[in-house]
């Protein structure tokens, strides 16, 4: 083991990494007939000046059938996350993921999510070759922060516009953002998550694809009060088998294209094992309120006036009560957007630079726009 470190760090002052690469990959024996010093020579190398041999030696460790205590390898695992060399990592790009997925899986196992979120924020920056790049890690942290309900981390992340993509790592990424941007009712970024989940390439049908399809038409549901057509470059094979593996969510579109609350909660209620098993139940209750917001939108266009009472009885709520309580949330939305749009005219008016310094984000602002109008029919 001293002249293993010796080696490193000798290659290690040179700054030849390849050279330092392959040296480690031909040790893996080495440092396995050596398990049990490994936690002495972690602790003797700087994760900084020799993080390539850090991780080597970690990822030794996990490869153990006992690893040992788990806060000492949360605590070394942290330690090299946080201080590991950039330049060094990319040439062992892989093996950093293998490291990032090990611990979230750890963190997830234990029910302690929050834990490994900074962690792998950090991580992220150190994977990346550029901001807009997409790694492994990216739906790690996803899935940590779904599991914390502590979801604004990842936002940075997921509002990105990536241009290197991986496509082993875009599955996961899209599914976990999509649940992310559903958790904070932004339904079209979700959407369009979803759609890019479903419509991955692929020869067969993995679980993920599957449940991420069946979040694309409840969200559809509730954005579009119909399923939405996926692009015609999806696959023929998947779509083959997606829809009878979702009958329930079918059944549910369906009977939501009648604008009968009762034959939507019947469906709903019908199955709801199914969705419920699938953690979709807190979904389908959306949908079904898009539907009484949708048609109470839809008299207001009939009728001039309506009591209260007539209003509940045509949109089949179970009392005047409970239709005040729709049409006072959907006049807060609509409040809130005419505020919105006040400022906007008020800038304009006061600052005549403020186009200027919007041109950029304008797509945002009309995205954010149209999300609040949506949110008046959810």
């Amino acid at each position: 083991m001293e002249d293993f470190l010796a080696t490193v760090r000798s290659i290690s002052a040179d700054k030849n990494y390849v050279q330092l690469a392959e040296f480690l990959n031909r040790s893996n024996e080495l440092l396995t007939k050596y398990a049990g010093q490994i936690d002495a020579a972690i602790a003797s190398l700087d994760p900084d000046q020799h993080a390539l041999a850090f991780m080597a030696l970690l990822l030794v460790k996990l490869s153990l059938p006992n690893y040992g205590d788990f806060e000492l390898i949360f605590s070394q695992i942290q330690q090299f996350i946080t201080v590991c060399s950039k330049d060094q990592i990319q040439f062992g790009a892989e093996k950093f993921a293998n490291i990032c997925h090990f611990i979230t899986q750890c963190l997830v196992d234990l029910k302690q999510p929050m834990r490994g979120i900074r962690m792998l924020c950090i991580a992220i920056e150190k994977a990346q070759q550029s901001p807009t790049q997409l790694t492994s890690v990216h739906a790690d942290l996803a899935q940590l922060c779904l599991l914390a309900k502590c979801l604004k981390p990842a936002l940075p992340y997921l509002d990105a516009d990536i241009t290197d993509i991986h496509k082993e790592a875009l599955l996961g990424y899209c599914y976990y953002g999509g649940m992310i941007y559903t958790a904070l009712k932004k339904f079209e970024n979700a959407l369009y998550f979803y759609e890019v989940a479903v419509t991955c390439p692929a020869v067969d049908v993995s679980h993920i694809m599957l449940e991420a399809y069946k979040k694309f038409i409840l969200v559809s549901l509730v954005l579009h009060g119909k399923i939405i057509d996926l692009p015609k470059y999806t696959s023929h094979v998947v779509m083959r088998f997606l829809k009878p593996l979702s009958t329930s969510y079918h059944e549910l579109a369906e009977s939501y294209s009648s604008n009968n609350p009762n034959q939507v909660r019947t469906v709903a209620t019908k199955n709801e094992e199914a969705f419920r098993t699938d953690n979709n139940i807190g979904l389908v209750k959306q949908v079904v309120s898009s539907l009484y917001k949708k048609n109470i939108l839809r008299l207001t266009k009939t009728f001039l006036t309506l009591s209260l009472s007539d209003m509940a009885n045509r949109v089949q709520l179970s009392s005047p009560r409970e239709a005040e309580q729709y049409i006072l949330n959907m006049m807060r939305l609509f409040q809130h957007l005419d505020e919105k749009l006040q400022h906007m005219d008020g800038e304009l008016a006061t600052n005549p630079q403020y186009v200027q310094k919007t041109m950029g984000a304008h797509a945002e602002e009309d995205a954010g726009i149209g999300r609040m109008r949506d949110e008046v029919l959810m």
